[in-house]
This record gives structure tokens, C-alpha cells and sequence, in this order.
């Protein structure tokens, strides 16, 4: 393409805000040409001189049908994200999502649908498979160095999980709770490393932390014990966040799943919400009979472990500090532009946001019914 890219934007959050400020960088050609938020007027400010080349809308109908566009970024709250993308999808335009795909078996299975018949290029939102980090973890296991992996050992222990709680992700209402929220980026990852489909999952959460008697809609700033909880964002008035020990704070604080797959291999994963500071973990122990892998996102290095010889490699890789998520943001960005230029294929594709949020979702219903559950589309082993 000689012209601009033009793209369009459903939903301009923080977190879509932040991948079209890098992705402006990396692809000067590409430029924002509309935006469609309900906080159409507040954004345009915020943006300043920017907003001068955009069009904005309050309606995602009205800007697609309004616009050409070469592209468009869904970054809605979560329980927007299948209506949002089946509007797109609907035009076979080229779409960049953001996790979860869907937060209700209901949504899964339209988008299921609208994504079959479509002909859409569409990234899906999970850097955690791109990173250097997990590249490497791959080709070590496709080597062969370990030897098959029969068991995985994941972890995501959380010491930012605050947000949670303090803000509109606590409503569960919104997000479907944190399997969906959070899980499903390291249950992707897993997807991907392993190589197999999940076939069974059972799984557990629990509330024991961020949960209280505090009144409904009490913020940090009102709290009588603002200066003393260790919670308090008072330092940071700006985020007007609300109290965590109310009787309105959503989503369990802990969970714990385990995955059987394919081969007859299972999973084990764990993630936490109220750890801090250096408690940080985010990543796996996946073993075969030659040897085991064990990786880390918070240190950024990976080791190999062999079984047979005395012997241990220690990877220890760089990236740049303000690329997102272990630098995964930007090879994400890179790949949804090429897909949009039809140069290369989808390395997060739809079909597997759609098996993250179904595993996620058997997650949250084996929780409710202390069971376990298949995890199949009705029947099928694939998309």
C-alpha cells in the first residue's frame, strides 16, 4: 500500500491506547482514522492535537459505515469484545482483539460462527506466546533436547493485583472473573508450547483476601482507614479507585486449574492476586523424560535442566524495557500489520482465542459445579 493505513478503533482504552502509540511507531505509514467510544468527547481531548486527523463517533455502526478502513482494534470491556468483533467481522476486515474473545458460552459460540464465515484476518490479543521468552521455550521443546513433555507446572502469581479489585474489573459482570481475565493468556501460551488441544479441565478458586464488610461504592479517598491499609491508593488520588474490602468487590483472588490433554499429558496451573512485589512469578516447568524447562517473564530467563548429565543452560534475554508484555506487544503489532497486508498468515488467530476462552470458561463452570469438565466445541477436537 503507497497510502496511509487507515484504521479504525472500537473502544479506545488504556490498553488499545497504548498498542496504537507503539504501533504508530513501528508502521509510520499507518495512521488512526476513527475512532467510535461512548467517551467520544473526553478521548478527543485527551488526545489533543492528534484527535485534529480523526473522526470520531459514539456508535461502532455508525463509524463503519462511515469510514473506509483498512483495519480495526477492538479494545472494549470484555463483555463488548464478540458483539464488537462480529460487527467486523461481518465486513471481512482485517481485526486486532483483545483477550477474552468472549465471556459467556452464549457469545463463544457466535463468534464461533461469525468468525467461520468470515474471511477476517484476525490477531488476537496474547503477546505472552510471541515473547522471545516463549519463542525460545519453543524451539528448545520442538528440539527434542527434553524429550516429549508429559507434565506442565504454570504459575502466575500477580503482585499488581490490585486492579482487580479497585476498579472496573471487579466486576465480574464485565470481565466473567479472572480464569477469563488472566488465565487465558497462559493457558494460550500452554496451548501453544505443549502443541496439543485440552481435552478435560477440573478447577477451584477462592476469596479469602480481597473480600469484607466495607460499604457498597466506598473509595480510597472517603475510607476512614485510607493512611493505614495497605491497599489504599491515596498516594495516587488520580486513579479514584475504589475500596477492595467492600461487599461490592467481584472476582476470587486465587485459582487453580488442571488441564489433561491429548496425549494423555496433564497441566497443572496456579495464579494468585494478592501476592507483592518480589512474590512475582509468571511462568512454567514443563518436563520430558530427557530433561525439564523452566521459565520466567519476571526475571526473563529460562533454564534446561537435564536428567541424564550433570548439566544446566541458563538463558538470560534482553528486550527493551517499555515493549509490553516481555516484548511480545510489538511482535503482535508487526504480525497484525502483516496479516492486514496479507504478507503472512495470523500467529494468534481467532480459532485459538476461541479454545483459550472455551478452556476458561469449563474453568469457571467445573469451579461452580465441582466437576470435571470436556472442554470440546459439541464434539469437535478442533475449530
Amino acid at each position: 500500500m503507497n497510502r496511509k493505513i487507515d484504521l479504525g478503533v472500537i473502544g479506545y482504552g488504556l490498553r488499545i491506547g497504548y498498542m496504537l502509540d507503539t504501533l504508530l511507531k513501528l508502521e509510520p505509514d499507518s495512521r488512526i482514522k476513527a475512532i467510535a467510544d461512548p467517551r467520544a468527547d473526553e478521548i478527543r481531548i485527551k488526545l489533543g492535537a492528534q484527535a485534529e486527523q480523526i473522526a470520531f463517533y459514539t456508535e461502532a455502526d455508525e463509524m463503519l459505515a462511515n469510514e473506509r478502513l483498512d483495519g480495526v482494534f477492538i479494545g472494549t470491556r470484555c463483555n463488548l469484545h464478540t458483539e464488537m468483533a462480529l460487527k467486523v467481522l461481518k465486513l471481512n476486515l482485517p481485526l486486532f482483539l483483545e483477550k477474552p474473545v468472549a465471556t459467556t458460552y452464549e457469545d463463544l459460540y457466535r463468534l464461533k460462527a461469525g468468525y467461520e464465515a468470515s474471511s477476517s484476518p484476525v490477531v488476537v490479543s496474547f503477546p505472552l506466546r510471541n515473547t522471545p521468552l516463549a519463542r525460545l521455550a519453543k524451539d528448545i521443546i520442538d528440539s527434542g533436547k527434553i524429550g516429549t513433555v508429559e507434565h506442565v507446572q504454570a504459575v502466575n502469581n500477580v503482585n499488581y493485583g490490585g486492579v482487580y479489585y479497585h476498579h472496573w474489573y471487579r466486576d465480574e459482570s464485565i470481565t466473567g472473573g479472572l480464569f477469563l481475565q488472566k488465565a487465558t493468556h497462559d493457558f494460550d501460551y500452554m496451548n501453544y508450547l505443549v502443541g496439543q488441544r485440552p481435552q478435560a479441565i477440573c478447577a477451584m478458586r477462592s476469596k479469602q483476601i480481597f473480600k469484607g464488610n466495607k460499604p457498597v461504592g466506598l473509595t480510597c479517598a472517603a475510607c476512614e482507614e485510607k493512611l493505614s491499609c495497605p491497599e489504599s491508593t491515596i498516594a495516587k488520588p488520580e486513579l479514584g479507585a475504589y475500596c477492595c474490602f467492600g461487599v461490592d468487590t467481584g472476582n476470587e483472588d486465587s485459582g487453580s486449574a488442571l488441564i489433561r490433554y491429548e496425549s494423555g499429558l496433564h497441566a497443572a496451573y496456579s495464579q494468585n492476586f494478592f501476592v507483592r512485589n518480589k512474590a512475582a512469578k509468571r511462568g512454567a516447568r514443563l518436563m520430558g523424560y530427557k530433561g525439564t524447562l523452566e521459565f520466567d517473564w519476571v526475571t526473563n530467563e529460562l533454564h534446561v535442566y537435564m536428567h541424564h548429565e550433570l548439566r544446566v543452560e541458563t538463558h538470560k534475554l534482553d528486550h527493551d524495557p517499555t515493549d509490553g508484555h516481555g516484548g511480545g506487544d510489538s511482535i503482535l503489532l508487526r504480525n497484525f500489520m502483516q496479516a492486514l497486508r496479507g504478507e503472512a498468515p495470523s500467529e494468534t488467530s481467532l480459532a485459538e482465542g476461541l479454545w483459550s476462552a472455551l478452556l476458561c470458561l469449563k474453568a469457571n463452570e467445573s469451579a461452580d459445579n465441582d466437576k470435571f469438565c470436556t472442554v470440546a466445541f459439541d464434539g469437535e477436537t478442533g475449530v
